[in-house]
């Protein structure tokens, strides 16, 4: 239920990346957010060399697909280097919250990327507009500031607390610390991303499925650069 869940995620923002960037590729974009929803479900095979695989293969598959269909011989790098960034940046980071989930502890894993994502954008907003003076980086995100993003990794390590002390006990001190300063900078960095990708291809939102909010990527954009550093610390320094 949860990789199915995952999988609608993928194909929806795979469909979103594509009408942003390649709004030219409408063809390419339905086996795009087949495949790429499919690429989510390789971890409960529970063989890594797949996923290098599966990777590889939709590349050259798609490498080809953009090769005899040429819209212009000038954005045709640049359209092959998206389709991959696709495939990288959406199904490749969404997967390792499968694979959290398949951990020791994952659900609670999970809650705790919720929690951090949640407090951070809550206090960063909050600290922002009340005290925020100095931009962070207004070539990007000229709204944010710099008092935005220390209140939201604050806010952040309220978050981890919170998870310590209720659902979470195996939590140790340490990596509520860590977890919240890394992962509410990590996730910080994935919103500025997001909003990167935004103005590059010159839209305001990824989508209109959430009314008033955008679309999956606007809303996921600080989960997919939490999951997998969230994962592989899980994997080499959490005990337990």
């Amino acid at each position: 239920m949860f990789a199915s869940l995952l999988a609608l995620f993928s194909s929806i923002g795979i469909a979103e990346f594509y009408n942003m960037a390649m709004p030219h590729r409408k063809l390419e974009l339905w086996p795009a957010s087949l495949f790429g929803s499919i690429l989510v479900f390789i971890p409960l095979i529970q063989n890594d060399k797949l996923i290098f695989v599966c990777v590889g293969l939709l590349f050259i598959g798609f490498s080809l697909l953009f090769l005899f269909r040429v819209h212009s011989i000038e954005a045709a790098a640049q359209d092959a280097g998206l389709a991959l960034l696709a495939f990288i940046y959406i199904p490749f980071l969404l997967m390792h919250l499968l694979m959290l989930r398949q951990t020791a502890f994952g659900v609670q894993w999970l809650f705790v990327i919720m929690l951090i994502v949640m407090t951070n954008d809550s206090a960063a907003y909050y600290v922002g507009c009340r005290f925020g003076k100095n931009r962070l980086y207004p070539l990007v995100s000229p709204k944010k500031s710099i008092e935005g993003a220390i209140g939201g990794v604050l806010g952040s390590l309220c978050g981890t607390l919170l998870a310590k002390f209720t659902f979470f006990p195996q939590l140790t001190l340490q990596d509520s610390i860590v977890t919240a300063i890394v992962i509410g900078i990590i996730g910080q960095t994935g919103d500025l991303f997001e909003s990167l990708l935004k103005r590059s291809f010159g839209v305001k939102d990824s989508g209109t499925l959430i009314p008033g909010h955008g679309g999956v990527l606007d809303r996921l954009d600080s989960i997919l650069f939490a999951a997998p550093v969230t994962y592989y610390y899980v994997l080499f320094f959490f005990r337990g």
